[in-house]
């Protein structure tokens, strides 16, 4: 199977992904020059952008995955689930670090229970914002880009787990997630 003939048009090149993610380890590295964040990368989807952006950081911090969802195949599922153990995030500097932002569930449940624990602050980091898509009232702190209400893949974002190896963020065709 060749997973680029499934794309339909290419979104965001792997140029511009990496000048996204300099972009933003810019801004943590200024907000957080006096603290020790602990990033919270959020599985499957957002460790491309987790494991790139930690290159560029230059502040002493720490790192833990989460293995959370809300969707099944492209829609949410309405449930959140937490697959693994939320860290001790008490008296924390949290930035919880995601692919996307579409409905807002995953992160404004997350965020309300990482707060709830104790954290100091949370704050989060999306490489993609998809505000149409939006049903909670959950904004992130730093924000790649925009996307518009397609549904993408690539660079960590997938459909039943595959397409996450492309190099940049494509339009998924049509025909393939409606078969």
């Amino acid at each position: 199977m060749n997973l680029e003939s499934d794309v339909l048009k290419v979104c965001i090149s792997k140029e511009e992904i990496e000048k996204i993610v300099s972009r933003i380890a810019k801004e943590i590295n200024d907000n957080y020059k006096d603290k020790n964040p602990l990033f919270i990368c959020l599985l499957k989807g957002a460790v491309p952008f987790m494991t790139d952006l930690l290159k560029e950081i230059n502040v002493k911090c720490s790192i833990e995955y989460l293995k959370v969802s809300s969707y099944d195949g492209i829609r949410s599922t309405g449930v959140l689930r937490i697959d693994t153990k939320i860290p001790d995030v008490k008296g924390k500097d949290v930035i919880i670090v995601d692919d996307i932002i579409d409905t807002g569930k995953t992160l404004f449940e997350l965020k309300k229970l990482i707060q709830d624990k104790g954290a100091n602050t949370v704050s989060i980091a999306i490489l993609l914002d998809k505000p149409s898509g939006r049903k909670y009232d959950i904004y992130a702190d730093y924000i790649g880009t925009l996307v518009p209400n397609e549904f993408v893949v690539g660079y960590g974002l997938d459909y039943n787990e595959y397409y996450r190896n492309l190099p940049y963020i494509g339009v998924l065709k049509e025909e393939i997630y409606k078969k």
